[in-house]
Order: structure tokens, then C-alpha cells, then sequence
């Protein structure tokens, strides 16, 4: 009986297709099939859907906006609208059944999806993207060092499981993350979740993890963290430097929706999955 990883993906600002995370997936698991000899289905992938709980608000909010006014450059507008209010909507607020809350509700239940699936114990692999790595760091170090920021009702869909605990977590993966931004609302730049997770040692001795921040210089949305503070230094494993997207994206700011098919970004997981797995079941 092999000891399986479990995957969340979370998607960036902007509401998706629902079916994000399929071509990471399907690159992930070719690659792993391919390199490892092991069937991909080791791996349990979850993607978590969470800017549909803004989708409705924002759909009436450009319809309030629009009613009775004469307004320029409604395409971009409504690209503001559609990125920029989900960083705000997202932000935690002093009133109760905040959006906060609801994101790590969702986030905490496609934790629970696995734990069935992977098992209680199971390693986890967290693959995040733009805004998605604000929101999976916000969800971790919560649970890891700040658990009076729990919402109701995440505290609720989390239960006493080294995996729904962040016991297991393994292998962090932020691409295009604006992380950076968001350390401004610390006293120097804040303090990073800890990859990989305190208890996994005592569940899985000598196995190591790694957090990989990957960035395209061109993407004016993404930025290294190792330079924020000592801190971030010792918990980011590498900032890695690529050329997402192709001749089109790969050389401007469009390069910040290019990270889930870069080969580079691609092969770098896939390489921490098969590591970790191999040392699970050899």
C-alpha cells in the first residue's frame, strides 16, 4: 500500500473557468508518469474554485456602475473589476460571515476532499498562483501561528488531522505572486508561513520540502521574496526566475496568466512531487 500526495491548486484574482487547474494537471501528471514509472494517480489533486464567491457580487456591482452613466473604457473597467475587487472583497473585515472566512471555508473543505482521498497523514503539495498565494499563505499561517484569525466557520470545516492541521504540509509553489504587496501591511515585511510544516518530521523523518517562488521579470505583478527579510530568506527555498508564455506573453505583463503551462514551472514541481513520493514509499 503506497502513501499517495495530495494537491491543492488555487487559481489567481479574476473568476476562471471552473476548469482552471486541467492543463497544469495534465502536464503534472504526464511528466510524472513519464520520469517516475509511477502511475499519476499517486498524486490526488484538488483545485480550489474560490473567486466564484465573488463572481455574483461583481456581475451586480458592474451592473449598478453602469446604470445611468456615461463611463470610458468599460473593458477596462471591467477587467478592474473583475481583478482588482477580488483583493479587495478578500481582505478581512471586524463584522462576522466576512469573505475571509468564506475562502478559507472553501479552502479548508478541498483539504477535507483529500484527507479522504490521500489519508489523514498525507503529504500536502500547495500549488498557487497570483492572488491564490496570498490566500493559501493567509490560510496556513493561520493555522501554523495566528488561529484567533480563524473565521467561524472555517474553524468548523477543519478537524484534528495532521493533513486538515497543516501537519503534512510539504511543498509550497507560488507563481506570480504578489506577496511582496501585501507585506507592506507588516512592521518589516511580516513573517512567512513555515515550509515545510513543523510536524512533518515527526510524521515522515528525513523527509524534506521546499517552497519555490517562480516570477517572470516581465510580469509587473510578481516579485522575489527572499529579499524581504532574514525571515523570508530562510523560508524560501528559491526564487526561481522564468520565461512564462510563449513569443506572444513571454516578453510583457500577460506573462502573469503563462505559469501553469511554463515547462520550466511544470518540471520543477513535478521533480518535488517525485522526490517526495519516492521517499514515502521506498
Amino acid at each position: 500500500m503506497t502513501q499517495k500526495i495530495a494537491v491543492l491548486i488555487l487559481h489567481g484574482a479574476g473568476t476562471p473557468d471552473k476548469q482552471f487547474a486541467e492543463k497544469m494537471v495534465k502536464r503534472i501528471s504526464n511528466r510524472f508518469e513519464k520520469k517516475s514509472g509511477v502511475e499519476s494517480t499517486e498524486l490526488e489533486f484538488e483545485p480550489v474554485f474560490w473567486s466564484a464567491i465573488f463572481a455574483g457580487d461583481q456581475e451586480e456591482l458592474w451592473k449598478k456602475l453602469q446604470s445611468n452613466q456615461d463611463l470610458d473604457y468599460n473593458r477596462m473597467r471591467r477587467f478592474v473589476i473583475d481583478f482588482l475587487s477580488d483583493a479587495v472583497a478578500y481582505q478581512p473585515t471586524s463584522s462576522g460571515g466576512q469573505n475571509y472566512d468564506k475562502v478559507h471555508t472553501l479552502v479548508a473543505k478541498a483539504i477535507q476532499g483529500l484527507k479522504e482521498r490521500a489519508g489523514k497523514n498525507a503529504p500536502l503539495c500547495v500549488i498557487s498562483h497570483s492572488l491564490g498565494t496570498v490566500v493559501a499563505s493567509n490560510y496556513f499561517y493561520d493555522l501554523q501561528y495566528r488561529r484567533e484569525n480563524m473565521g467561524a466557520e472555517t474553524k468548523r470545516c477543519t478537524n484534528q488531522t495532521p493533513i486538515e492541521q497543516c501537519e503534512t504540509l510539504t511543498l509550497f509553489y507560488t507563481m506570480g505572486s504578489p506577496m511582496a504587496l501585501w507585506s507592506m501591511r507588516y512592521i518589516d515585511f511580516g513573517s512567512p508561513i513555515t515550509v515545510p510544516a513543523i510536524g512533518l518530521e515527526r510524521l515522515y523523518p528525513g523527509l524534506k520540502g521546499e517552497w519555490l517562488n517562480f516570477y517572470d521579470k516581465d510580469d509587473i505583478l510578481a516579485y522575489p521574496l527572499k529579499g524581504l527579510n532574514g525571515e523570508y530568506n530562510q523560508a524560501v527555498t528559491k526564487d526561481v526566475n522564468v520565461d512564462a508564455g510563449g513569443w506572444l506573453t513571454s516578453w510583457n505583463p500577460l506573462s502573469h496568466t503563462k505559469y501553469d503551462t511554463d515547462s520550466e514551472v511544470v518540471q520543477a514541481i513535478t521533480d518535488g512531487l517525485i522526490r517526495t513520493w519516492k521517499v514515502l514509499n521506498d
